[in-house]
């Protein structure tokens, strides 16, 4: 009888070990997932910044390709704020946000060639807290 206990009782702590393990890889994955995501969604915001750039030096060409690009910025934006949980990536991104404001705002008021350095150092410090 006090061997079968001692059957049951190391099969239950195998059994509670696995699971321990499983729940312990399954929330690792996870933050991997998460961290590459904010990776894949920063590397798209860096491409959206330099399509930005761009398309201030083409202003003169097609005006509507700045908006283009800052819409796909802010749609990038949503993606990453949906997938993190992170305080220095959420205020990475609420500083991004900013400065796609400030860009859009001095679009309004009428300036064709708008400054957008804080946009370029907001994206650089985002791929910056996104990188593993």
């Amino acid at each position: 009888m006090a061997a079968s206990r001692r059957r049951r009782t190391a099969a239950v702590a195998a059994t509670l070990a696995a699971v321990a393990l499983t729940a312990g890889l399954t929330t690792g994955c996870a933050a991997v997932d998460k961290a590459l995501d904010c990776v894949q969604t920063a590397d798209a915001i860096a491409d959206s910044v330099t399509d930005l750039q761009q398309a201030v030096e083409n202003a003169a060409n097609d005006p509507t390709q700045l908006d283009e690009s800052l819409d796909s910025i802010d749609k990038n934006l949503g993606d990453i704020g949906d997938k993190t949980d992170n305080a220095d990536v959420d205020k990475a991104v609420n500083d991004l946000d900013k400065a796609v404001d400030n860009v859009r705002a001095s679009i309004r008021n009428g300036d064709e060639t708008p400054d957008i350095s804080p946009v370029t150092d907001a994206a650089g410090e985002l791929t910056k807290v996104c990188t593993p």
